[in-house]
């Protein structure tokens, strides 16, 4: 991997990540989901539930992924048990 595509998905990273309840974050949260999902990271079912929560700034996409019992990879990958 070059050292620009290391650095967005390091960004892209960062921003999957933001905070809840910052305004925009549900947003801001898909939007890199986005990135992760067209990379192949992140299955579509787990990308849906980014979408859901995109208008939610203070909910938590990870909980509602482990509930509908999909996205494992991923949840790993969050460090969310």
């Amino acid at each position: 991997m070059s050292d620009e595509a290391e650095r967005e998905a390091a960004e892209q990273w960062q921003l999957v990540n933001t905070p809840l309840g910052e305004k925009w974050s549900g947003r801001t949260r898909y939007a890199a989901a986005m990135f992760f999902y067209k990379r192949g990271e992140m299955s579509a079912e787990t990308l849906e539930v980014y979408r859901i929560c995109a208008r939610l700034d203070s909910t938590d996409p990870l909980p509602i992924i482990r509930d509908r019992g999909g996205g494992q990879d991923w949840l790993k990958r969050m460090g969310y048990k």
